[in-house]
C-alpha cells in the first residue's frame, strides 16, 4: 500500500516534471519562459488584423501623397497626360487609353478644368496607395509562410508578420523613385498598381489552387494583364513570376522542370508582348486591306469583320472546350479572351483619332497607322541582340534595306506612299549584343570611347565611294565594359542605391562625383568614393535632394534574401518568384532599353519594379531579426520591439530625409511658365516649340485652362512629319490654320522629306525669292530634282531673299510705330552653312513665304539655335519667346544673345502679365527642371534690364533686376554665366554697391567650389565633372575680374584676379 502510494506520487510528479519541461520548451518559440503556453491565435482573426493593417498602410500612403502632390501640372509627360485624359485626345506611342478613361473619371469629379490636373495628380496618389496596400498583402503572404505556415500562430508571429508588411510597405512609400511619380499624373503609379495587384492575385490563387473554381484567379489577373497594355506595358514583366507560381503549385519541382517553366515564362511573355499586342492589329490589317482595296467596301470594314470573326471564335471555342470539359483549353481560351477585352481600350484611341481632336499624335486613325503606333516607329529603332556598333559604316553593296510599306487614306483606299527603310550595315562591324549603337548625336561616339576605354581593333574598309578608310571596331569586351559601367552600373544600380542608400543630389549626372551619385551618409564610404563631403561649398550641400539612409534599408533587404533563402523549401521558391520580378523590372529592362549615352532625363522610374521587389525582402528583413532574437526576448515583446525600431530605422528614416524634396504642394511652376510663352505672342500667333518641357506645359494650358487658344503651338519635332503638317494645316479652336502652300502629296512619308542645298552654277544670281524657291522645290518636274540624288528635291541657291511688303508690316502692327524707319527692304536668309534642310525646316521656309506677315510667327527661347535657319537677326525678344520681325540687328558679341529686345512689351509681360508658379516660394522645391527654366528667366530679365539702361531707362533696369533677385535668388539657383551677366549691368546702370555685393557673392561662391575640387584626390579630380567645373569657375573668375576693372573697381579686380592666378597655376600642375 505505501510502495503504490509512493509509486503514484512519483508518476505524478514525473507527469507534472514532462509538462513544464513541454511548457518550458514551447516558451522558446512562443512567449518567453512563462511556464504557460501562450494563447493562439486563429485563422480569422489574423485575417481581420492583416486585412486592417493593409488598409493602415494605405490611409498613411495616401495623406502622405495627397499632402504631397503637385497642385497642377508638372514638366515632362504630365502635361500630356492630363490634357489627354481631360478630353480623351490622343498621346505618343504607344499610348495609354485605359489610363486616359481613368483620368477622364478623375477629372469628372473635379467639377471644372481648373481641377482637372490635381484630379489627375490626385489619381496617381490614390493608384500609388493602393500599390503599397498590395505590396504589405504580398509580404505579410510570403512571410506567413515562413513563420506559421499552420492555420494558428501566437501573437507574436501575427505582430512579425504584420511588421513585416508595415516595414517593407512604408519603406516603399517613402522611397525615393516611386515617391516621385506618385504625386504627378503620369502612367507609372498605375502601371505600379496593376503590377502589384497582379502579383498579389497570383498568390491569392496559389492559397486556392485546389478549391473549386480557383481558375477564376487566373483568369481575372488576365483581364488586368489586358488593362494594363493600355497603361504601360511594364506590368506585362510580371508573366514570368505568374508562372512560376503556377508551376510551384501544380507540379513537383525539378532542376528539369524549373528550366522548362523559365522557357515557357518567356515563351509566354513574348507572345503577349509581340504575338497579341501588335499581332492582333497586324492581322486586322490584312482584313482591312482586302474589304477596302479589293471588296472596294468603307475603311475600318475589314477591321471590324474581323473582330466580329474572332469574338464568334471565342464564343464557340469556350463553349466547344466547356461540353468536352477540357478545363486547361477552356481557362487558355477564357484568359486569352479577357486580355483582348482588356487590350480593346486601344479602340478608344482610332476612336478618337479619327475625330481630329487638337491632340492627335500620329493621327493613328486606321489598322496601319495604329500598327506603327503600337510599335513606336516614331522613335527609330535600336539593336538587342545583334547589330551595328556605333561607328560601324554601311555595307557598300546595298546601303538600305526595304522594309514594310506605308500605306494611306486616298480616295476611298489605302494606297502605298513610301517604304520603310532601315540601314544596312557592312557584317564585318557588327556584333552580338551590341550596347554601343547610337549615331543620333555626335557626342554619343566620345560617351562610348570614354564609358568603354576603348582601343578596338582597327579594320580596313572601302566605302560606297571605292575609297579605303581605317575605322576602329570595339571589341566585344569593350561592348560589355560599357554595358556594366554605363547600363547597369550608372543607369540602373545607380539608381538602386539611391533608393537603399541616399542620394547625392538631383542633379542629372552623365559620370563623375559630383552629382547624381549615390550617398550613405558613412563618413568614410562616401569620402573614398566621392571625396571630403565635411567641406562642402555650399551650393552642393544645401540641395534638398541629399538624403542618406546610411545602408539601412538595403541591409534590411539583404537580411530578408538571406532569411528567405534558409527557410527550406517554401523560402526558396519564394525567393525564387520575388527574384524574378526583381530582375526582370530591373537588369531585364536594362538589357530591353539599351540606352544610349546623355540621357535627356534621369530613368530611374523605369526601374521602379525592381525596387517593389527588393522592398518585399525589406520587410522579410524583419523576420530575420524577429527570429535571431527569439532566444534573447520574450516572443511577444521580441516582435513588437523589432517592429517598432524597424519602422523607426527604415522607412521613418527614409520618410525624414526624402519630404522636403518630394514635396510639391506649392508648385505651379509648369502650369504658370507654360502660360507665359503662350501670352508672349500676340493675337493669332504661331510659336515654334522644340521639346517636352516647352510644349507639353503649353498644350495642357490650351487644352484643359483654355488660355489662349488663338495661338498655335507647332512642335519641331513633330514637323518632321506628315500627319502632324495636315494638323497644322486644320483649324483649332481660334487658331487660324497655318499657311503652308505644300499639298499633302507633296510632304507625305516618303517625299522632301530632306531637300538639298546647292549653289546651281546654271543660275546666275548669287541668291533666289523665298517664294521662288518654295514653288521650285514644290515643282514635280522631274526637271528640277537631283537625277543623281534620286530625284530629290533642292534649293538651287544656299541663300534665301524675302521682299518685305511694309505696308502688310504696318497693318498687321509686327513692328511698333517708332521703329518704322527700321523696316528693311528684303530679308537674307544665308543657309551657307548647310547642305540640307530636314522636311520642319523646309515647312518654317514655306510658312514665312506664304504668311506675309498676317500671322506672327516666334521661337519659343529654349528651342536650339540650330533650327533658326540663320533668322536670328530678325529676331525681337518679347518674353520667352523671339518675333520674327523685319529689322535687322547687329550680331550679339557673345554670340548667345539673339536679336533686340521690345522693351516696352518685355516689361508689361514680366512685370505685369506672367505667373512665376510660386518660384519665389521658400517652402517650393526647385528641382533641375526647374533651376533650369529659373536659368533662362534670369537671363530674360537681364537682356530686358540691359535694354532699358541702353535706352536710358535705369530706374526701370533696376526695378527689373530687383524682380530678377526676388524671383531667382541665388540660393535656391545658384550664380552661372547669366548672373555675371546682371553684374555687368548694375556696373552700368550706376548701381556699382550692388554690383560690388554681386560680385563678392558669386566670387566667395566659386572660390570656395574651386578650393573644393583642388582637395580632392587625384583620382577624384581625374573624373570628368570636376575639370569641366573647374575649366567653368576659372572663366567665371575671369569674366568677373574683367567685368570689375571695366567699369573702374579695380580693388575688387585685383582681389578675384588674385585668386583666379592661384587657382588657374593650380589647374595647370593639375
Amino acid at each position: 500500500m505505501t510502495f503504490n502510494l509512493i509509486c503514484s506520487v512519483r508518476l505524478k510528479q514525473n507527469n507534472y516534471l514532462r509538462e513544464t519541461i513541454k511548457n518550458i520548451i514551447s516558451s522558446r518559440y512562443s512567449g518567453g519562459i512563462t511556464g504557460q503556453k501562450q494563447k493562439k491565435i486563429n485563422m480569422k482573426k489574423y485575417t481581420f488584423y492583416n486585412n486592417l493593417f493593409g488598409w493602415v498602410s494605405f490611409l498613411i500612403s495616401a495623406v502622405v501623397y495627397l499632402m504631397t502632390i503637385e497642385p497642377t501640372a508638372s514638366f515632362w509627360d504630365c502635361g500630356e497626360f492630363i490634357t489627354m485624359s481631360y478630353k480623351l485626345e490622343v498621346g505618343h506611342p504607344p499610348g495609354a487609353p485605359f489610363f486616359m478613361i481613368l483620368g477622364r473619371f478623375f477629372t469628372l469629379l473635379g467639377g471644372g478644368p481648373e481641377h482637372a490636373a490635381v484630379m489627375v495628380n490626385a489619381m496617381s496618389a490614390i493608384f500609388s496607395a493602393l500599390t503599397i496596400m498590395f505590396l504589405f498583402w504580398t509580404i505579410t503572404h510570403l512571410a506567413r509562410k515562413l513563420v506559421a505556415p499552420s492555420e494558428e500562430m501566437t501573437g507574436g508571429q501575427v505582430i512579425a508578420i504584420i511588421g513585416s508588411g508595415l516595414v517593407g510597405a512604408l519603406a516603399y512609400t517613402f522611397s525615393d523613385t516611386f515617391w516621385f511619380s506618385a504625386v504627378e499624373g503620369e502612367v507609372y503609379a498605375t502601371s505600379s498598381f496593376l503590377t502589384a495587384l497582379v502579383f498579389w492575385a497570383i498568390l491569392k490563387w496559389e492559397n486556392v489552387a485546389d478549391e473549386p473554381f480557383a481558375n477564376r484567379w487566373l483568369i481575372f489577373i488576365a483581364y488586368i494583364i489586358g488593362l494594363s497594355i493600355g497603361v504601360h506595358l511594364l506590368n506585362l514583366l510580371a508573366i514570368p513570376a505568374i508562372v512560376f507560381v503556377y508551376y510551384f503549385r501544380k507540379y513537383e519541382v525539378t532542376r528539369k522542370g524549373v528550366l522548362w517553366a523559365l522557357v515557357g515564362s518567356v515563351v509566354l511573355l513574348g507572345a503577349v508582348m509581340y504575338g497579341i499586342i501588335p499581332g492582333f492589329v497586324k492581322v486586322a490589317s490584312w482584313f482591312e486591306l482586302l474589304f477596302v482595296n479589293t471588296f472596294g467596301l468603307p475603311y475600318h470594314s475589314g477591321m471590324l469583320f474581323y473582330i466580329v470573326l474572332l469574338i464568334a471564335a471565342f464564343v464557340f471555342g469556350i463553349q466547344y472546350t466547356l461540353r468536352k470539359k477540357l478545363a486547361f483549353w477552356n481557362t487558355v481560351l477564357a484568359a486569352v479572351a479577357v486580355i483582348l477585352i482588356g487590350y480593346s481600350s486601344f479602340a478608344l484611341i482610332i476612336i478618337r483619332s479619327s475625330a481630329q481632336p487638337p491632340m492627335d499624335q500620329n493621327s493613328p486613325n486606321d489598322a496601319f497607322s495604329l500598327l506603327s503606333y503600337l510599335n513606336r516607329e516614331q522613335y527609330g529603332e535600336r539593336p538587342l541582340f545583334y547589330g551595328q556598333y556605333y561607328n560601324s559604316p554601311l555595307n557598300p553593296q546595298k546601303r538600305y534595306k526595304e522594309g514594310s510599306p506605308y500605306y494611306i487614306q486616298k480616295d476611298g483606299k489605302y494606297v502605298i506612299a513610301d517604304y520603310r527603310f532601315s540601314p544596312n550595315f557592312d557584317p564585318k562591324f557588327q556584333t552580338f549584343f551590341p550596347r554601343m549603337w547610337s549615331t543620333m548625336e555626335a557626342s554619343h561616339a566620345q560617351d562610348y570611347e570614354q564609358w568603354g576605354a576603348i582601343k578596338g581593333t582597327k579594320i580596313r574598309h572601302t566605302n560606297e565611294r571605292g575609297e579605303t578608310v581605317t575605322i576602329t571596331k570595339p571589341t566585344f569586351g569593350e561592348n560589355l565594359r560599357f554595358f556594366f559601367r554605363y547600363q547597369v552600373g550608372h543607369m540602373y544600380f545607380r539608381y538602386f542605391m539611391w533608393n537603399f542608400a541616399g542620394r547625392q543630389d538631383d542633379i542629372q549626372s552623365h559620370g563623375g562625383v559630383l552629382h547624381g551619385n549615390w550617398l550613405s551618409g558613412i563618413k568614410f564610404i562616401d569620402e573614398w568614393r566621392l571625396g571630403d563631403q565635411d567641406n562642402l561649398p555650399a551650393s552642393y550641400s544645401h540641395n534638398k535632394a541629399r538624403n542618406t539612409y546610411f545602408f539601412l534599408p538595403l541591409i534590411f533587404g539583404l537580411l530578408g534574401i538571406f532569411y528567405q533563402y534558409n527557410k527550406g523549401k517554401e523560402g526558396k521558391q519564394g525567393l525564387w518568384l520575388v527574384f524574378l520580378l526583381f530582375l526582370l523590372t530591373g537588369l531585364a529592362i536594362v538589357i530591353y532599353l539599351n540606352q544610349y549615352p546623355h540621357q535627356p532625363r534621369e530613368r530611374d522610374y523605369a526601374y521602379a519594379g525592381s525596387f517593389y521587389a527588393f522592398a518585399i525582402w525589406i520587410g522579410l528583413g524583419v523576420l530575420a531579426l524577429y527570429e535571431a532574437l527569439k532566444k534573447v526576448l520574450p516572443d511577444t515583446v521580441n516582435a513588437g520591439a523589432v517592429t517598432v525600431v524597424s519602422l523607426l530605422l527604415v522607412p521613418t528614416l527614409m520618410g525624414a530625409q526624402n519630404w522636403d524634396d518630394h514635396d510639391r504642394s506649392h508648385r505651379y511652376s509648369a502650369r504658370d511658365l507654360g502660360a507665359n510663352y503662350l501670352k508672349t505672342c500676340a493675337e493669332q500667333g504661331i510659336i515654334f516649340t522644340n521639346g517636352d518641357n516647352d510644349t507639353f506645359p503649353l498644350w495642357y494650358n490650351q487644352e484643359v485652362e483654355g488660355v489662349r487658344t488663338d495661338v498655335r503651338v507647332c512642335n519641331l519635332s513633330y514637323l518632321q512629319t506628315d500627319w502632324y503638317i495636315s494638323q497644322m494645316k486644320r483649324q483649332a479652336y481660334e487658331s487660324k490654320p497655318l499657311p503652308f502652300s505644300l499639298t499633302e502629296e507633296q510632304y507625305t512619308q516618303g517625299t522632301r522629306d530632306v531637300v538639298y542645298l546647292l549653289d546651281d552654277p546654271r543660275l546666275k544670281r548669287t541668291s533666289i525669292d523665298l517664294q521662288e524657291a518654295v514653288k521650285f522645290v514644290a515643282n514635280d518636274d522631274k526637271s528640277s530634282k537631283l537625277a543623281q540624288a534620286d530625284y530629290a528635291a533642292y534649293f538651287p541657291k544656299k541663300v534665301l531673299t524675302l521682299k518685305v511688303d511694309k505696308e502688310a508690316v504696318i497693318r498687321n502692327k509686327v513692328v511698333r510705330p517708332e521703329d518704322y524707319d527700321k523696316i528693311v527692304d528684303t530679308m537674307y536668309i544665308d543657309l551657307s552653312n548647310k547642305d540640307y534642310l530636314p522636311k520642319d525646316e523646309l515647312m518654317i521656309l514655306d510658312l514665312i513665304a506664304n504668311n506675309n506677315w498676317e500671322r506672327p510667327i516666334y521661337f519659343a527661347i529654349t528651342v536650339t539655335s540650330q533650327k533658326y535657319l540663320n533668322l536670328q537677326d530678325y529676331f525681337q525678344l518679347e518674353g520667352f519667346a523671339y518675333r520674327l520681325v523685319p529689322i535687322k540687328n547687329p550680331e550679339a558679341a557673345d554670340r548667345i544673345s539673339f536679336g533686340r529686345a521690345a522693351t516696352d512689351i518685355m516689361y508689361d509681360n514680366l512685370m505685369n502679365k506672367f505667373k512665376w508658379g510660386n518660384l519665389n516660394d521658400p517652402k517650393v522645391y526647385i528641382d533641375e527642371n526647374n533651376a533650369r527654366m529659373m536659368s533662362n528667366i534670369r537671363n530674360n530679365f537681364n537682356r530686358l534690364a540691359a535694354a532699358l539702361v541702353e535706352e536710358g531707362k535705369v530706374d526701370s533696369a533696376l526695378t527689373i533686376i530687383d524682380k530678377c533677385m526676388e524671383l531667382v535668388p541665388s540660393e535656391v539657383v545658384p550664380y552661372d554665366y547669366f548672373a555675371l551677366d546682371i553684374i555687368n549691368t548694375l556696373y552700368m546702370a550706376g548701381a556699382k554697391e550692388k554690383a560690388a555685393q554681386m560680385t563678392r557673392s558669386a566670387f566667395g561662391m566659386f572660390n570656395d567650389e574651386l578650393s573644393y575640387f583642388f582637395s580632392l584626390n587625384p583620382r577624384q579630380m581625374n573624373s570628368q565633372d570636376v575639370g569641366e567645373e573647374m575649366q567653368r569657375n576659372l572663366f567665371f573668375l575671369q569674366k568677373m575680374e574683367r567685368t570689375c576693372r571695366m567699369h573702374g573697381d579695380n580693388a575688387l579686380a585685383d582681389e578675384i584676379g588674385k585668386a583666379m592666378q592661384d587657382h588657374f597655376g593650380r589647374f595647370q600642375r593639375f
